[in-house]
This record gives structure tokens, C-alpha cells and sequence, in this order.
């Protein structure tokens, strides 16, 4: 947060909206808030903006940077304030008003209550002419805005874009209108590194690697937001599945199936519904049940846990599945594999007692922290999302010493690990907190991947129990956690992160053979060189002898083969012709450069390359 670059995005904002009043007297106003970037404002104009017209608006923009203009606040009576906007032909502000006027702010988006004060005092905010007087711009707001326009003249900003949208977001009832956006930072260099970081994110875009990379697709005849996985994209997730299991069975964890539906009294046993029902897809009526498309591993495997009666002996017991999960997404929000209504979670529960909890907590996190290393991720914040006082009983489980005394726990944790971490109000589960974990990739685009949470409530709701060392039944806690998210988002960051250039022992082809011609004796080499990589063995992070590779003797030139192999991102290029035959040699070309060795160094050149 930076209250004093938000401010400046805020008066930034203001000074458009002038520059846009300019050049459409007509203009109508809608809001326009700040947003992480900049800002943006919606208006209602005569005509359909062209990308000319942002070069035009931002030149004026700049030119009133140069004059002697002020933000001036006033308070005005709320009837005084409807008067005001009806004259000055603003029927959207007036609109906002009146709603004021009769419903308070409840009606409104956050972003209309952001023109009011938390005491719902009506300021007006003038961007005015000191030389003459005039006022540009008029607007209601509650601020705070700079003093003098000189303020924004070391701002690096630009107009970026502009959109449809519809007042009050509402597309069915309200009049469509004209969104700007602006991008504001504090100075030139920051504009011209974030620029640069999105022009690199646009490069890295999973989707558009995908074009090449061939991992994913989607089609309507399966659905939107349900991705079919094509071979490269299996490999990945068969690799990446490998390592979970690796990581798992090292720390003692039990691996568990459960079915892909269940009855809903399953899900209204566990909370799930009604709250999340809206989530998740339409029940399905068989044999006079409601049976819904599983949207969360965790009642299946509280199921699991009470299949068999518990000691205090047998704690902690850590259940883990790579289940195929289905969610109701809004078709809007989806995004490649970013957001899906399928996905495949690395989830796992852990069942303990309070005293173990503090060790398995921990355990988790260090699990993360390896993965961070594994996969180059510098990055990260950890937030620990609580619950709310007010909002007890209501959106949270009405235990308000428990929730202190867990939150507390979850605390102790990551300051013992001292990793980042953040607090935020209003944001746990039901059930519990939860830290959410926060990541950046190598080019800075951050990425929500997965949460972590203690569940001290919805134990007690299926009844599980172990016999403490008294002969007393205890419900124990549970810990959700999900260190590789699901493979469909982990796959979709990893893309981007590595700009579709996977790590050696991810890359589902890691080498290919490219032939000169196809003569005899150099298809018998190729043979040789094959013979040679099956006989190695990698070792990390995963243990493998068998290198993934291809031959590609197509009839293309050698610089064509050479192309495409770079396109795809294959790692290492084995060129073969008849000169390397005749010095017993191969060719190596990698991402990076090129290479002669001889055929014996081939096991040294990839044990050496691989790490």
C-alpha cells in the first residue's frame, strides 16, 4: 500500500476526467476509483472513442499539468448537491444521490460508496484555475486529492486503454458506457519498468505458449473452463505428481482415492452447502437423491478418517489425493488454466492433536519453502487471513476463544520460520484460518497458488474422533494444504515462470535427435546415441533413466528442424550428420548455444546440464 501514490492516481483520475470534459462538453461522469495500476473513469460520450482520441486526451492532460491549477474540497448540503449535478447535466451523479437519499450507500458498489465519507458527508472536489477561476472539473468525492496540480508532474503515467463497461455493472438494466484506464506511478522509470514487465508477461502468457508447447486445449463440445490435457501436458502433470508423491511418502502421508460426486447430505453435513452452492454445478437427481459433483476433497476424506476407529497412537495421519475437483466459475472470470471449473488439486488432510499441531504446521510450510527452492521461485508472502469479530456466528464458526487461540498457533509458526507473511481481517475460512500463499515470477507478476488452513470446526460436525491416552474421545484438528495448488493453475504459473523453457527434468521432451539426411550409417549412429540415453540416470529432483527424447528425420532442412525444436522449447538438440558418424561426435545445441562433444561425453554433458 502507498497512500500517497494513491492519492496522486486519485487527483490523475480527476485531471482526465477535465481533459475528457474538454473535448466532450456532453460528457457524462460515472466514478472513477484507483485501481493497482493507475486508475480509470467511465463516462457516457457522444461517440465511440478510436486510439486516437487517448493520444489526444493525454496531450491535453500534460498541458494542464503546466497551468497553475488546485484541488479545492467543499461540503455541501445533499439538496444543494442535487441541484448542482441536475445543472451541470450529470444525471449519473445525480442518480448516486438520490440513492443516498432513500437507501443509503447499500445499494451501491464499492466503488460508488467510495464517493462518500464514512459519515456520508457530501465533498465536493474542484479542480480549479487560480489565474481565472474556472473550474474544470466538479466531481463528488471524498478524496484526499493533491493541493496543486505541480504534484503530478513527476508522475509517470500514460492513458492505456479504454473499454465498454455499464453503470453500476449492471448490463441487463443500465446504460452502457466508456471506460479509460491510466496508468500512474511514481515516476517515469517505474512507468517504464512495469511496461516492460507486461510487455514480458504478454510474451509468457501460458496461452499463447501453448500454441507451440501443445500441453492443453480446450473445446465446446467438452465445455468451456474443462481443459483436455494432450500428451506433453499429461507428461508434465504425471512428473509434477511424481514429485508430490515423492515428497509425501517421505513425510509419512497415506494416499487416498474418492469418487467424483457424492449425495448432498455429504455436503450440508460438511457446511458446504448452501453457503457455496451457488459454486458449485446443479445437483443431479438419481434414485430420488441429489447427488453434486465433487467440489472439494475434504468431506470424502473426513469420511475416510472414520472409517476406522482412532487411537491418540495413531496421530497424526496425513491423507493425500491429486483429486479432480469441479467448480461453477463464472464463464467471465475464466482464464486458460489460470481458472478452470476442472482441476486436479494436490490436496492432502492432517489429522493431529492439538499438542502436534505447532510440528505438522511446520512441516508444511518447510514443504513449501522446498518446493519454492525446486521450482526458482524467489518470491513469496505468506497471509494470514483471520476472522472477523463482528461477523461471528454468521460467516464464521461462533467460537471466538478458539478462533484468538488458533490464530494465535498459525502466528507462532511462521514467525518461528521467518518467512513473510501479512495479516488480513475477514478473510479466513468458516472453519478456521487459513494463510494464503502468495508468489512472483521471475518477472514480478504475482500469482495466488494455494492455502493452507486449520479446520477446528467442521471435525466436530462429522463426528471424528480418536481415544486420547485417558480412554476419553477427542476430535482432533485438521490441517488442509495443497503446496502445488491444483495442476492446472501450478502448470499455468510454471509456464509463464519459465517462459515455456521447463527445468531439464520437467520438460516432457527434453531432447531431440535432428538427422543431416537419413543414410544408413547415420540412422545407426542414431541408434547408438539412443542406446546411450537410455542408459543414463538423472537424479534430480526426480530419479529417472529413461531421457525423454525424439528423432525427427523429416525431410526439412537441418536449419528448419533446428527452428522448430527452438519454438518448442526442447532443451537439447542432438545434431547428427555424416561427419559426426565419422569422428564418433555429436553436435550440441541448447537454448542457449552450441556445442561439439564426443559421443562418450554425452552421460557427462546431461548429468551436468540436468542440474
Amino acid at each position: 500500500e502507498n497512500p500517497e501514490l494513491d492519492r496522486k492516481r486519485h487527483s490523475l483520475a480527476h485531471l482526465m476526467a477535465a481533459a475528457v470534459w474538454r473535448m466532450f462538453p456532453e460528457a457524462q461522469f460515472g466514478v472513477g476509483p484507483v485501481i493497482e495500476t493507475g486508475c480509470f473513469y467511465d463516462f457516457v460520450l457522444p461517440r465511440t472513442l478510436i486510439p486516437e482520441d487517448l493520444e489526444l486526451i493525454e496531450n491535453d492532460m500534460r498541458a494542464l499539468l503546466k497551468e497553475n491549477l488546485v484541488f479545492k474540497v467543499q461540503e455541501i448540503e445533499l439538496s444543494d448537491a442535487i441541484t448542482l449535478f441536475t445543472k451541470l447535466n450529470q444525471p449519473l451523479k445525480v442518480e448516486l444521490l438520490q440513492d443516498l437519499a432513500t437507501r443509503g450507500t447499500t445499494a451501491m458498489t464499492p466503488e460508488e460508496r467510495g464517493d462518500f465519507g464514512e459519515d456520508l458527508k457530501i465533498t465536493l472536489y474542484r479542480l480549479e484555475n487560480e489565474d481565472t477561476g474556472e473550474d474544470l472539473f466538479v466531481d463528488l468525492c471524498k478524496g484526499p486529492h493533491v493541493e496543486h496540480i505541480r504534484e503530478l508532474r513527476g508522475l509517470g503515467f500514460n492513458l492505456d486503454k479504454f473499454s465498454g463497461s455499464y453503470w453500476r455493472g449492471d448490463q441487463d438494466r443500465n446504460i452502457q458506457m466508456q471506460r479509460i484506464y491510466a496508468l500512474g506511478f511514481s515516476d517515469k522509470k517505474e512507468l517504464k519498468q512495469y511496461l516492460h514487465q507486461r510487455e514480458e508477461a504478454k510474451k509468457r502468457d501460458h496461452r499463447e505458449l501453448n500454441k507451440t508447447l501443445r500441453l492443453f486445449d480446450f473445446d465446446d463440445e467438452v465445455g468451456v473452463g474443462l481443459p483436455l490435457w494432450l500428451p506433453n501436458g499429461g507428461l508434465l502433470i504425471e512428473l509434477l505428481e511424481s514429485l508430490a508423491k515423492q515428497k509425501e511418502t517421505a513425510q509419512g502421508y497415506h494416499r487416498v482415492k474418492s469418487p467424483h460426486l457424492a449425495k448432498s447430505d455429504l455436503y450440508h453435513r460438511s457446511g458446504h452447502l448452501p453457503y457455496y452452492e451457488d459454486d458449485m454445478y446443479p445437483a443431479m437427481e438419481i434414485d430420488n437423491e441429489k447427488y453434486y459433483l465433487k467440489a472439494m476433497n475434504c468431506p470424502h476424506h473426513h469420511k475416510i478418517f472414520a472409517s476406522d476407529p482412532k487411537s491418540y497412537r495413531d496421530l497424526p495421519i496425513r491423507l493425500a489425493e491429486y483429486g479432480t475437483c469441479y467448480r461453477y466459475e463464472d464463464s467471465g472470470s475464466l482464464m486458460g488454466l489460470m481458472r478452470v471449473r476442472s482441476l486436479q488439486m494436490n490436496d492432502a488432510h492432517i489429522y493431529c492433536t492439538e499438542d502436534q499441531f505447532e510440528a505438522e504446521f511446520k512441516k508444511v510450510i518447510e514443504l513449501y519453502l522446498e518446493y519454492f527452492q525446486i521450482f526458482s521461485i524467489e518470491k513469496y508472502q505468506m497471509r494470514l487471513s483471520k476472522h472477523s469479530v463482528e461477523k461471528l456466528g454468521k460467516k464464521y464458526v461462533n467460537e471466538p476463544e478458539l478462533w484468538v487461540k488458533m490464530e494465535d498457533l498459525v502466528r507462532q509458526v511462521l514467525i518461528n520460520l521467518d518467512v513473510p507473511f501479512v495479516e488480513v481481517e475477514d478473510e479466513a475460512a468458516f472453519y478456521g484460518p487459513k494463510i494464503d500463499v502468495q508468489i512472483w515470477s521471475v518477472i514480478g507478476r504475482e500469482f495466488t497458488l494455494a492455502t493452507n488452513q486449520l479446520d477446528f470446526a467442521v471435525p466436530k460436525r462429522f463426528s471424528l474422533e480418536y481415544i486420547d491416552s485417558e480412554g476419553n474421545a477427542q476430535t482432533p484438528l485438521c490441517i488442509h494444504r495443497a503446496p502445488l495448488s491444483t495442476h492446472e493453475r501450478f502448470i499455468g504459473f510454471l509456464t509463464e515462470h519459465y517462459a515455456g523453457r521447463f527445468p531439464f527434468w520437467l520438460a516432457p521432451e527434453q531432447i531431440r535427435i535432428l538427422t543431416v539426411n537419413d543414410s544408413t550409417d547415420v540412422m545407426n549412429y542414431v541408434s547408438q546415441v539412443q542406446e546411450m540415453l537410455n542408459e543414463v540416470v538423472l537424479m534430480k529432483p526426480l530419479k529417472y533413466n529413461e531421457i525423454r527424447h525424439t528423432v525427427d528425420t523429416s525431410s526439412e532442412s537441418l536449419g528448419k528442424k533446428i527452428r522448430t525444436a527452438t519454438q518448442q522449447k526442447i532443451p537439447v538438440m542432438i545434431i547428427i550428420g555424416p561427419k559426426d558418424v565419422e569422428a564418433q561426435q555429436v553436435s550440441i545445441r541448447t537454448q542457449d548455444g552450441e556445442q561439439t562433444i564426443g559421443i562418450r561425453e554425452l552421460n557427462v554433458f546431461l548429468a551436468e546440464f540436468a542440474l
